[in-house]
């Protein structure tokens, strides 16, 4: 702080570029939700084939990155051998393909809106993987706040207008699957000191995923598609998408890297209220306040894991600085005694 209480210039500019990474990573966010809405559901676009959507975007993202890397070499590679990417890798890249997916599955099936009020559970999947894993010690506190959000979107569940099993049962699987890729990226990858960049990691994830995706197409869509001969690629539309598709992802590591994961965990809920105001005033889909109690609940026990990650974080730099000071405090210790041992040997000599 400067004279008067104001903030320095550096700091300043600091809080000035979070928020605009912020801003950003949001804007980028709610477009790809908001464009693949628009391209699968029945009403708008009416192009209901979200395994080939996921495909087009992997296709476009990873030949993206092949090209900055190998040809205008503006991205280093991974040192990747064969046995990381066989037993760390592929087995992201399943969870991510299935994640995505269904994740665009159900926006056929299910309004932006509740959608955004299911996506609540996210850190109830990710606490009770981790404790499966064991990389989460399990704590009753936590785990009250879990069943908290757990039925706060329940409530929301039951008050929703246009409720549909399949669809709820299709977004409940890509969080389960979205979140054990966060826990298995941290055990798989961050355990052997194994870092992605968003470049990097649609290079080595992204095929894995097309490939793994192509098996369902040609049961599930291919047939479809071969009999449509209505359908026309709009490069534009399919372009742009992707495009956005991709930067989206440049932007979680930019903000990621430039603030914290806590930080895109708070944005995150700040875009899941806009994507309702804006489901409910300009797509017109129908929000109920049952719908609002509930996501309400759930929100206020999401605000509480950030704020109960944000104090173990504080708690946990404090306790390096303390270390960091006893050990300072030990060097400056052991050379003091060294110094008085060499004066006491030259005394005596």
């Amino acid at each position: 702080m400067g004279k008067g209480g104001t903030l320095s210039e550096g700091v300043l500019k600091k809080i000035i570029l979070s928020y605009t990474y912020v801003a950003i990573w949001i804007f980028l966010s709610f477009t790809v939700i908001i464009f693949n809405k628009y391209i699968l559901d029945h009403n708008m676009y009416n192009w209901p084939f979200p395994i080939s959507l996921t495909m087009i975007h992997m296709a476009f993202c990873s030949s993206l990155a092949y090209i900055l890397i190998n040809i205008l070499k503006l991205v280093e590679p991974v040192q990747m051998t064969r046995d990381i990417y066989l037993k760390s890798v592929v087995p992201i890249g399943l969870l991510y393909s299935l994640s995505l997916w269904l994740s665009n599955s159900a926006y056929i099936y299910l309004s932006v809106s509740f959608i955004q009020m299911l996506k609540a559970l996210m850190p109830v999947a990710v606490y009770s993987i981790g404790v499966l894993f064991k990389k989460e010690g399990f704590k009753t506190d936590t785990m009250t706040n879990m069943l908290s959000i757990s039925f706060g979107v329940a409530i929301a569940a039951y008050g929703e207008a246009k409720f549909n099993t399949w669809g709820v049962m299709l977004q409940l699987g890509a969080v389960c699957f979205e979140a054990t890729r966060l826990v298995l990226i941290q055990i798989l990858l961050t355990s052997k000191g194994i870092t992605f960049n968003p470049i990097t990691s649609l290079y080595y994830v992204a095929p894995c995923c097309f490939a793994f995706l192509s098996v369902p197409w040609m049961i599930v869509e291919y047939p479809k598609l071969r009999d449509t001969s209505s359908f026309h690629f709009d490069y534009f539309i399919f372009g742009t998408n992707s495009l956005c598709a991709f930067a989206l992802n440049l932007a979680v590591f930019l903000l990621v890297g430039k603030t914290s994961a806590l930080t895109m965990n708070v944005a995150g809920v700040v875009k899941d209220w806009l994507l309702i105001a804006f489901s409910w005033s300009v797509i017109k889909d129908t929000v109920t306040p049952i719908n609002l109690f509930g996501y309400g609940i759930a929100f206020l026990g999401v605000g509480y894991y950030n704020h109960a990650k944000l104090q173990a974080l504080k708690a946990k730099e404090a306790e390096k600085k303390a270390a960091q000071v006893d050990d300072e405090a030990g060097k400056l210790l052991e050379e003091t005694s060294a110094e008085k041992s060499a004066k006491k040997s030259e005394s005596d000599d």
